[in-house]
This record gives structure tokens, C-alpha cells and sequence, in this order.
């Protein structure tokens, strides 16, 4: 399977936002709509820091903690 998981990084460490994110799409400035394997869909306003694909992870920073 080819789905990745999506963490939040805050102060250091990382959050799980979501499982199993299938579709990740660029909505408006710094915004991502993400779709799971399961229909589930969420929204983040911030950037990727990094994704790990071996690993199957994406890593946020949030809006409101970047400078």
C-alpha cells in the first residue's frame, strides 16, 4: 500500500494529524486537503517540512507556528 501517514510538528515533536492519507491536494495559499483510504478528509494551513516516502509519512508545520 502506498498511503502515508500525516504528523504535525510542534515544539520539536510530531502529532498525528491523520491516518492512512491517500490524496494530498493544494487548496489555497498554504492550505492541503487531505483524503484517506477511507473517504475521511481534513484540512491543514501550514507547509511541508519533509516527506518520508520509504516511511510512508508527511510532516506538517502548522500556520500558527510559523514565523
Amino acid at each position: 500500500m502506498c498511503e502515508a501517514n500525516a504528523y504535525i510538528m510542534k515544539d520539536g515533536s510530531e502529532s498525528l494529524f491523520m491516518e492512512s492519507v491517500d490524496l494530498m491536494e493544494p487548496m489555497d495559499d498554504q492550505e492541503f486537503l487531505l483524503t484517506s483510504i477511507f473517504g475521511e478528509q481534513k484540512t491543514i494551513k501550514g507547509r511541508i517540512l519533509f516527506m518520508n516516502l520509504v516511511n510512508h509519512k508527511m510532516v506538517f508545520e502548522p500556520m500558527d507556528s510559523m514565523k
